[in-house]
């Protein structure tokens, strides 16, 4: 097939790879401007259009795709699809009718259950037991054309957001590809999603911010699901600290009030929450490295009745 490519960060590169080493044409890859990085403010790349340079492919960088000149180019290119990974704009019209065979999407979520920004970290933060991705035919509403193809995936019980990340760029790479093949060979019937839709937010720094007054539980995986952004942070007298992994004290009756910590034992530091306790195993306080408990305990003079937040 002659493909159109849209897509933008990390997500995206994995998609554009396996389109390539399928042998499909990819005629022009279509991504966000470079961004100023740093205090330098240099611009960098983004990950998509340092894949399609290396492959010799042509890029559009429209600031705005609606009002772009870039919407009469790709009609000159006259692609079989469309395939859109991330790509951080929303398709008009006049793009979505451009394909003979529309405009492919790959989702992160089993749709239609987080539709938006963040299905990934979401589902790691709700405590969800399966995820997966899919492939959807975009239509004029965010997220919720008909699905294509489906495939699942049981999440680990350590599973974070980066690992859960990985794992369904992956898969979603490899699904887009059978679904072309599906396309082209017009087996695929697609399915118009089904009732239940919710919506998963895009995440800032703020959304880290640990409340104790709720369940460890619950904290714990806001820990997994924000990591490695934005992260999951307190405060220690008055500086950011950074949560980067954590378990729960399930045998924890309570007593303190919740940031409070009640226990150190040389490896871990253990904080009250609204239910259950908060066992810290590794974090990272501002200015300092990332590192275990034990090690941020020999250079720290954090005691018990010690209060985060």
């Amino acid at each position: 097939m002659k493909v159109v490519f849209m897509g933008t960060p990390d997500f995206a590169v994995d998609t554009l790879k396996e389109i390539i080493k399928a042998g499909h044409e990819v005629a022009a890859v279509v991504t966000q401007p470079d961004k100023a990085q740093g205090r330098s403010g240099a611009l960098k790349m983004p990950p998509v259009k340092e894949t399609a340079v290396a492959n010799g492919i042509k890029v559009y960088q429209p600031v705005k795709l609606r009002t772009s000149e870039v919407v009469s180019e790709i009609e000159k290119i006259a692609p079989d699809v469309i395939v859109v990974v991330a790509f951080g704009q929303i398709l008009p019209k006049t793009v979505l009718d451009i394909p003979k065979y529309g405009c492919v999407n790959v989702h992160a979520s089993l749709l239609p259950k987080y539709r938006g920004a963040a299905p990934i970290q979401w589902a790691v933060i709700n405590g969800d037991k399966e995820s997966g991705v899919v492939t959807q035919r975009m239509d004029e509403g965010i997220d919720t054309g008909e699905i294509l193809m489906t495939e699942k995936y049981t999440l680990a019980p350590d599973e974070t957001g980066g690992s859960l990340f990985d794992r369904l760029a992956k898969m979603g790479a490899k699904l887009l590809v059978r679904t072309l093949e599906g396309l082209e060979a017009g087996t695929i019937v697609p399915t118009p999603q089904g009732e239940g839709a919710t919506y998963a937010a895009k995440l800032e720094k703020l959304s880290g911010h640990i409340d104790f007054t709720q369940s460890a539980v619950k904290i714990e995986r806001l820990v997994r699901g924000l990591d490695p952004w934005p992260c999951a942070y307190t405060y220690l007298d008055g500086k950011i600290l950074k949560i980067w992994a954590a378990a729960v004290d399930a045998g924890y009756e309570g007593g303190e009030t919740p940031g409070t910590v009640y226990k150190i034992d040389g490896q871990n530091i253990y904080v009250a929450a609204g239910e259950g306790g908060l066992i810290i195993k590794e974090l990272q306080l501002e200015g300092k490295k990332r590192m275990d408990t034990e090690s941020f305990l020999r250079g720290s003079r954090i005691t018990r009745g010690t209060v985060l937040g």
